[in-house]
């Protein structure tokens, strides 16, 4: 591997044309994927009190998702959680060290120019948002119109916003925004 990033400009690199936004049809076999990789987590950490939680799309039985399985970590409260850095790039991992929002740690697995595509994303993050996050993937389990309408605007961004993820992100805001205030006022 060479020592400058692909499409370097000197500044900045961009991976996008390596790193391309794509929604598949749903795969049973994320459920599995999943729980061989939390295991291989809770090895390698070794943290009593840990919880791994399957979120995002893959989480969802049935729904077309982008085919990268996202976890939420969830340690005991007033973990020291830049401990978790080096045994996770240990096991393949890229800690996103310039994130903006440092109260989230995010890892990428198999991202280009690390790997040959992202596999899996880590999360930890703060309880609100971690229970935002909970519920919107329970809600879109229990709820399959809402599923299908928002798997419907993933394929359409992915068409849209191939190698933009920020546009891709962006635009799912409202429609998760819906969602969430139809799970946050249900009875």
């Amino acid at each position: 591997m060479s020592s400058q990033p692909p499409h370097f400009n000197g500044q900045h690199w961009s991976n996008a044309d390596d790193d391309r936004i794509e929604v598949v049809a749903a795969d049973p076999r994320w459920a599995q994927r999943f729980a061989e990789e939390a295991e291989a987590i809770r090895r390698a950490l070794q943290l009593p009190n840990l919880t791994i939680e399957h979120i995002g799309s893959t989480a969802v039985s049935g729904l077309d998702a982008k085919p990268i399985i996202d976890m939420l970590l969830l340690p005991a409260p007033g973990f020291d959680r830049s401990c978790l850095i080096e045994p996770l790039e240990r096991l393949g991992y890229h800690y996103w060290r310039e994130n903006p929002r440092p109260e989230r740690m995010f890892f990428v697995k198999g991202m280009p120019p690390f790997g040959n595509g992202r596999t899996h994303h880590i999360h930890l993050m703060e309880p609100n948002e971690a229970q935002r996050r909970l519920l919107f993937r329970n809600w879109l389990r229990a709820q399959p119109d809402d599923a299908r309408m928002y798997a419907e605007v993933k394929r359409e961004l992915a068409r849209r916003f191939p190698t933009d993820r920020e546009a891709y992100t962006d635009g799912k805001g409202e429609v998760i925004t819906q969602i969430l205030g139809r799970a946050l006022n249900s009875p």
